[in-house]
């Protein structure tokens, strides 16, 4: 009977496996497209795409430099920030990011994405995002953003 017991666990592992990797695949699929849909919210200037993204009460924090040069955490209202990005300007805004860790498990996922901010096609700044989402009823949502901010970029 031992003998049937491994050859039975072997072949559940070789089909539950697969399966595992179609899902985590899925779900960071679905991770990556409310990010982008994040950064396309604010490069339109639309923000019910923007909020939809979000939890109802998201944090947004940057860590950067004060005018001191003294690496500070800012908080930023996340309401003030969608009036902003709901404001028309003749600015425009693009964030480029790459997708370098993508970690989740069924209801929290934490991404890390270095980017580079351009202000009408020159680089502004740049630094590294880190994201928190939430899976709720609806699916993923954005729950925290802390942002790195330096000035000089390669």
């Amino acid at each position: 009977m031992k003998n049937v017991r491994f050859p039975l666990l072997v072949l559940s592992l070789c089909l539950v496996l697969p399966l595992m990797a179609q899902k985590e695949e899925k779900s960071e699929k679905a991770i990556k497209a409310v990010i982008n849909q994040f950064f396309e919210g604010l490069e339109k200037g639309d923000t019910a795409l923007l909020k939809s993204t979000c939890t109802s009460q998201p944090v947004l924090q940057t860590y950067m430099a004060d005018r001191d040069g003294k690496w500070q955490v800012f908080t930023e209202n996340f309401s003030e920030f969608v009036t902003f990005v709901g404001t028309p300007t003749k600015d425009k805004y693009k964030e480029q990011i790459e997708f370098d860790a993508v970690l989740s498990e069924a209801s929290l996922a934490s991404v890390w994405t270095p980017y580079k901010f351009y202000l009408n096609g020159k680089i502004s700044h740049c630094g590294t995002n880190s994201f928190q989402l939430v899976k709720m009823e609806d699916g993923w949502k954005i729950q925290y953003i802390l942002d790195t901010r330096r000035k000089a970029c390669k």
